[in-house]
């Protein structure tokens, strides 16, 4: 019996292979691109243009569908890919279906598709749905006359809600223009302005000509007007994080100017450091300066980690140019005696690709934020209007019309973004800011393989062994947790699952090096050593619980043991839990998230308790437990320690030696074992064991394994009978002197 309790059935493994393959299949399994015909089932078409009761067909001139009230036409549907990419963070589509009146008004929009990484930190897709469905109501018209409307952004996706509001703005002014909706002329592109810049005018004057004749644009605001500006938005978290500093402080001072005009380039930065701008300058590339004084950070910290400056963004007409870390310069000082003092001076080269007209006017928008929580923010922005002062301008040649290239279709957006240079790659380049990070991950995990490989003789002394696990949990705790937030959940696990059956990309995962890596870590470490090898050693939370029992013990708090029967019927609860969670998520995603609230991780790891009270209680309630029962959470509620489990039981190799005695009699290590993962007859439950290796502790411990005590007195025995033990001075001294025994069994030297 006990024999085949250690033996996992050839049908159990037979079944997890099974699974195993027919996901790799449906990842191989090949995709095409996306059309409006995909997604014209996804919402219903009142969502989209109220009143409507049906679709139309699809034109065949372009990729736009009538909505219909009756069998008459009373708006357009169209996708946003089809007019322009929309590459978000995962470097694929984010689909969204529009639709607009005759009045080329937006009468709604609906998210249909995306793969963006905002579930794996925790981000609810129902936040971006609901910024989406904000658009209703934006006039094309407005928009195509340069006013600016507000950005509803979303705390930790900024990027993404960057991408989504150029898409929606740039694909609705196109689908107006093509469809010849009022206000806009079937086929027209915008007017040409028949100005250039002058690249003749290269006079060398100095900071006060600049700013006085706008060559140089200044916007200010102050802390009392930045107070005032977040007050008036209602929100009460706002009054709880103002600015600090008397009102007529500086907040915001910001200076602005096209720095590829010769002139003004020269003047600016000296010839030398001009020259070497140009140099760095293809054919139709512009630059600009930003130089700031306030308290406020044009550049921020968010492109170290993504290397997109999500602060500032560079609007035209139709276009949107934001920039990455590889169009910046820094600027070391500035040549005018008359200069102010700049906290930061920056250059940012705008591509010719991008079709920036640096002889039309310009604005810079700033995003202006306020945390108000771990994560939660409130934003502003704010506009710095640029037009170059007409000194600067020419005449420019009346170009041959020529015909507007098309926009990319959603495969030659994505085939476009993987045929990119390795350096333009966003998770590339979050891989070589993070690449400390990632060096002491990697070098932790190769410590925590060299203790499991080498546990002889990482257990032999006690005392030793349990400094290394109590450090190693601090590291997991501080580090992993608190500092890098790399604690994996049960929504990572459910998000893989839902790419590996529906459309999975690996840059979607990459994005974060960190959960990455442990993800990678722990499938290798299921196949050797079950979960143990994560839910012992490199779960945060989990760390969190060892080391408040630890200090709990150290206070002399009583510590409880439950029965063993009791104890093994909650072991099924966290198993339950995370198939409900499974099944749910199968339905809905964003439901399954709200659910697996149960996990205090975002709380207590990622967002270090700074969260409403119900989340808060939530966290205690599952920490408060393990101060009486080690690990309690674990053993009975963490839904992703029974969903490590169930493929755990495929693992290879059993590392943890056992005598023939452990069970029967000896109960040593079953009455030790700190989350109670020995039966009473002696084995090991694989899917509840942690791998903490107490039990290797003691299976060579000599003051405490009744089977190497009953050992060692044999031997003693034995050495005694054979004359082979050293005593007196010789044995003290280590001498060799040989020992005999008397006949009558006694001893002597």
């Amino acid at each position: 019996m006990r024999q085949a309790a250690k033996t996992t059935p050839w049908l159990a493994r037979t079944m997890v292979a099974f699974c195993l393959v027919l996901a790799l299949a449906l990842v191989a399994a090949p995709s095409r691109a996306a059309s409006l015909a995909d997604f014209l089932g996804k919402a219903a078409p009142s969502d989209l243009v109220p009143g409507a009761d049906a679709f139309g067909p699809i034109r065949a001139d372009m990729p736009a569908a009538p909505a219909l009230k009756g069998g008459t036409r009373i708006g357009w549907v169209f996708l946003n890919t089809d007019f322009v990419p929309a590459t978000g963070y995962s470097g694929k589509p984010i689909n969204i279906l529009i639709g607009v009146d005759d009045k080329a008004v937006v009468t709604g929009a609906r998210l249909v598709k995306h793969s963006e990484p905002i579930v794996l930190v925790g981000i609810p897709e129902a936040k971006i749905k609901a910024v989406i469905e904000k658009y209703t109501g934006l006039d094309l018209k407005r928009e195509a006359a340069g006013a600016p409307h507000d950005l509803d952004i979303v705390s930790g996706a900024t990027v993404t809600i960057m991408v989504i509001d150029d898409s929606i703005r740039r694909s609705g002014i196109k689908a107006a223009r093509t469809l010849g909706l009022e206000g806009f002329s079937a086929g027209a592109g915008p007017v040409a302005d028949v100005k250039m810049v002058d690249r003749s005018k290269d006079a060398v004057t100095d900071w006060t000509t600049l700013a006085g004749d706008g060559s140089v644009r200044r916007f200010s605001l102050s802390v009392g007007e930045i107070n005032a500006a977040f007050d008036k938005q209602g929100d009460p978290r706002a009054a709880a994080h103002r600015e600090a500093g008397a009102d007529p402080d500086p907040y915001i001072d910001i200076y602005v100017g096209l720095v590829s005009q010769p002139s003004i380039g020269r003047t600016l930065l000296g010839d030398a450091a001009y020259a070497n701008l140009k140099s760095r300058l293809g054919e139709g590339d512009e630059a600009i300066f930003v130089g700031s004084t306030g308290r406020w950070s044009f550049k921020g910290s968010g492109y170290v980690r993504g290397g997109i400056f999500d602060r500032i963004t560079l609007l035209q007409g139709e276009a949107t140019i934001r920039f990455r870390d590889k169009d910046h310069l820094r600027v070391v000082r500035m040549a005018p005696a008359d200069a102010p003092t700049f906290n930061e001076m920056d250059l940012f080269i705008v591509p010719k690709a991008s079709g920036f007209d640096a002889a039309a006017p310009w604005r810079l928008q700033l995003l202006v934020s306020r945390a108000v929580g771990a994560i939660d923010k409130l934003f502003l922005t704010y506009d710095v209007d640029y037009t170059l002062p007409p000194a600067y301008l020419a005449a420019a040649p009346q170009p041959a019309p020529a015909a507007v290239a098309p926009a990319p279709t959603p495969a030659q957006a994505v085939a476009a973004d993987d045929e990119a240079p390795a350096r333009d790659r966003l998770w590339l380049r979050i891989w070589e800011v993070k690449r400390t990070e990632v060096a002491i991950l990697v070098a932790a995990l190769a410590a925590l393989t060299g203790i499991f490989f080498f546990q002889t003789f990482a257990t032999k002394n006690e005392r030793v062994f349990k400094i290394i696990r109590l450090g190693y949990l601090a590291f997991t705790l501080v580090f992993v947790g608190w500092y890098a937030n790399a604690q994996l959940s049960v929504v990572n696990l459910l998000a893989v699952l839902s790419a590996l059956v529906s459309d999975f990309r690996w840059e979607t995962f990459l994005m974060d090096p960190l959960i990455f890596i442990l993800w990678f870590a722990v499938a290798a470490a299921l196949l050797f050593w079950a979960r143990g090898a994560y839910c012992g050693w490199l779960c945060p939370f989990g760390a969190l619980q060892e080391w408040s029992n630890q200090i709990a013990r150290w206070l002399r708090v009583p510590q409880v043991r439950l029965p063993w029967g009791l104890h093994e019927r909650l072991w099924p609860i966290k198993y339950m839990i995370f198939l409900g969670l499974l099944g749910i998520s199968f339905y809905s995603l964003d439901m399954a998230e709200h659910y697996a609230e149960i996990e205090p991780f975002k709380t207590a790891i990622i967002l270090k308790f700074d969260r409403p009270w119900p989340y808060v209680l939530i966290a205690l309630a599952a920490l408060t437990p393990g101060l009486f029962i080690e690990r309690f959470y674990c053993r009975y509620v963490c839904p992703l320690g029974g969903g490590l489990a169930i493929p755990a039981r495929l693992h290879m190799f059993r590392w943890l030696k056992r005598y023939r005695e452990c069970g029967n009699p000896c109960q040593t290590c079953a009455h030790e074992c700190p989350v109670q993962a020995i039966h009473p007859t002696g084995e090991i439950n694989p899917n509840e064991c942690v791998s903490c290796l107490h039990c290797q502790v003691l299976y060579r411990s000599a003051d405490r394994c009744p089977v190497v005590i009953g050992k060692l007195r044999k031997r003693e025995r034995f050495e005694r009978q054979n004359g082979l033990v050293q005593t007196g001075a010789a044995a003290n001294s280590g001498g060799m002197t040989a020992s005999r025994s008397g006949t009558d069994g006694s001893v002597q030297a």
